[in-house]
C-alpha cells in the first residue's frame, strides 16, 4: 500500500540505474557493445570477473563508448523525477554500474546532483550501496528507488522506497522493510513478446528447405518430407538463436530506427540476460536435433550458416554491397540445407536462379529501409554503409538481378534437362511471364514506399503474390 506523498519533504532521493532507471542493465550493454567491438575480448571477460565484479564492470567500460541517448528509459519515471526535480528535492543516481557509465547517463539526463557508482574496486550493490547512502544521507535520511531484491538491504536503512518495473511480490516485500510512497508497475514479458523475439514468422523463410524436395517431383516421398520437415524444425531453432543474437548486439543501431526501435531487446521490454542464455540454448537445440535425425552434411551446412550470419552480425552488415550479397546467399543456403537433409542432388539452374532473384530481394530490403530514411530527412541509414543518393542505383541493381533470374529460368526452359521432369515442358514457359510480373510489381511496390517487411515474409502475406504463386504451382502441375 502506497503512503501519501508529503510534497514539503525535500529528502533526497537516490535512484537506481539498471532496471530502474533504464529498461536494461550497463553491465550487459557494455558487454555486448565489447563484443561486438572485438569478440575476442571475451578470452578477457573470465580473467577480469576473477578480480571481482567492479574490476570487470571497470576494464569493460574503459573500451567502450555507449550511447546514453537511446537508452530504453522508464519515461514516466523519468519525468517523475524531474517533477521531484522541480519542487526542491535533491536527486542523486546510484548505481552498482561503472562510474564512466552512469556519469554518461546523468550527463544526458540533467537532473541529477551527483552520483554514486561502482569504481573499479568496490561494486557499488546490496549493502555496500546501503552503506554509501547511509554514510551520505543518514540512517532514514534519504527516500531510494529500486526494482530489485537485492534493493530490500536499501529500502530497509531509506525513509521511504519508490518502487520501479518490479513485480507485485517484491512490491509487498519492500513496503515490509519502508513505507512505499510510490510505485511504477512493471509491464512484463508475455509469451507473444518471446514469439516476436524469435522472430517466429520468420519461420516462413525456412520453407525453402523443401524447395529441393518440390524440384525433384519427391513431395510423395515420406522418407524426403519427413527429413525436410525435421531439417526445417531444427533450421527455425538455429535460425531464432541468430535473431537473438543479432538484437543482443544491434541494441543501439535498433533503437536508431524508425521501427526496429520497438524489438523486445532494444525497447528494453525483454532481458537482456534471457536472450544471452536463450541463444545458446536454442543452437544446441538444433543441433541436436540434426545429428539424431537429420544428416552430417545438414549439420555443416546449418554450421555454416550460423558462422556466416554471425559474420554478418560482427560487421559484414555495415560493407555496401558485400551486405546484400551475404543475405542473398543466407537464403541460397537454406535450399542447399533442404539438399543436404534429403540427400537431393542440386541443380545448377535452380543454385543460379536462386542467387539472382535472392539477390535482388536483398537489395529491396534495403531500398526499403533507405527510402525510409529519405522520407524522414536523414542522409543515410544508420548502422548501414549507404547513403540516400544511393537509392536509384539500388533499384536499377535490384532490378536487374532480378530479371537476370528470370533469363536463368528461360535458358532452362530451353535446356535438355528440362525433358527429364516434364511431360509438357513447353507449358513451363508460362512460368516466364508470370516471373516478370512478380518482379516487376514487387520493385514497382518497393519504389513507392510499400516495402515495410522483409520480402518474402511481404509475399507471403500480399494477396496478389500468394495468387501468383498459385498461378506458378498450377503451370508447374500441368507441365507434369
Amino acid at each position: 500500500m502506497n503512503v501519501e506523498w508529503d510534497m514539503s519533504d525535500k529528502t533526497p532521493i537516490c535512484v537506481d540505474l539498471d532496471g530502474s532507471l533504464i529498461h536494461s542493465d550497463l553491465l550487459l550493454e557494455s558487454f555486448l557493445l565489447l563484443l561486438k567491438r572485438n569478440p575476442i575480448y571475451l578470452l578477457l571477460v573470465p580473467l577480469w570477473l576473477l578480480r571481482g565484479k567492479a574490476v570487470l564492470k571497470a576494464e569493460i567500460a574503459k573500451r567502450v563508448d555507449l550511447n546514453a541517448a537511446v537508452l530504453p528509459y522508464t519515461q514516466a519515471f523519468v519525468v517523475w523525477l524531474r517533477e521531484q526535480l522541480a519542487l526542491g528535492h535533491p536527486i542523486w543516481l546510484c548505481t552498482a554500474s561503472d562510474q564512466r557509465l552512469a556519469q554518461g547517463v546523468a550527463d544526458h539526463l540533467q537532473c541529477f546532483d551527483g552520483v554514486l557508482a561502482s569504481d573499479g574496486v568496490t561494486n557499488l550493490s546490496g549493502r555496500r550501496k546501503a552503506q554509501a547512502l547511509v554514510d551520505r544521507f543518514g540512517e532514514k535520511g534519504f527516500i531510494y528507488c529500486g526494482n530489485h531484491s537485492v534493493d530490500l538491504a536499501v529500502w530497509s536503512h531509506a525513509r521511504q522506497a519508490v518502487v520501479v518495473n518490479a513485480s507485485p511480490a517484491l512490491a509487498e516485500r519492500a513496503a515490509q522493510v519502508a513505507p512505499v510512497s510510490v510505485s511504477f508497475p512493471s509491464a512484463g514479458a508475455g509469451f507473444k513478446l518471446w514469439l516476436k523475439a524469435l522472430r517466429v514468422h520468420q519461420w516462413a523463410k525456412n520453407a525453402l528447405i523443401f524447395v529441393p524436395v518440390a524440384a525433384a517431383h519427391k513431395l510423395a516421398d515420406v522418407s524426403a518430407v519427413s527429413h525436410a520437415l525435421i531439417a526445417f524444425v531444427a533450421f527455425s531453432l538455429c535460425a531464432s538463436s541468430v535473431y537473438l543474437l543479432n538484437d543482443l548486439l544491434d541494441l543501439e543501431s535498433d533503437r536508431a530506427h524508425h521501427s526496429k526501435c520497438h524489438r523486445p531487446f532494444a525497447s528494453g521490454r525483454l532481458s537482456l540476460l534471457h536472450g544471452l542464455l536463450l541463444a545458446p540454448l536454442l543452437l544446441m537445440m538444433a543441433l541436436v536435433l540434426s545429428v539424431a535425425w537429420v544428416s552430417l552434411p545438414f549439420v555443416g551446412v546449418l554450421l555454416a550458416y550460423y558462422v556466416v550470419t554471425l559474420a554478418y552480425s560482427f560487421g559484414l552488415k555495415r560493407i555496401v554491397m558485400i551486405d546484400v550479397l551475404t543475405l542473398a546467399g543466407l537464403y541460397t543456403v537454406r535450399i542447399v540445407a533442404g539438399a543436404a537433409a534429403t540427400s537431393i542432388p542440386l541443380s545448377f539452374w535452380l543454385l543460379m536462379f536462386s542467387i539472382f532473384i535472392f539477390l535482388s530481394l536483398a537489395i529491396v530490403k534495403r531500398y526499403a529501409e533507405l527510402y525510409v530514411m529519405r522520407e524522414k530527412g536523414k542522409l543515410s541509414a544508420f548502422g548501414r554503409g549507404y547513403r540516400v543518393e544511393d537509392l536509384s542505383l539500388l533499384q536499377n541493381l535490384g532490378s536487374a538481378s532480378g530479371y537476370l533470374s528470370i533469363l536463368v529460368l528461360a535458358l532452362y526452359v530451353n535446356s535438355p534437362e528440362i525433358s527429364v521432369m516434364y511431360h509438357h515442358p513447353k507449358i513451363v514457359w508460362l512460368l516466364v511471364p508470370v516471373m516478370l510480373y512478380w518482379v516487376s510489381r514487387i520493385w514497382v511496390e518497393t519504389h513507392r514506399g510499400n516495402m515495410h517487411d522483409d520480402p518474402l515474409v511481404y509475399a507471403l502475406k500480399d494477396r496478389v503474390s500468394l495468387l501468383t504463386g498459385v498461378v506458378a504451382a498450377v503451370v508447374l502441375w500441368l507441365a507434369m
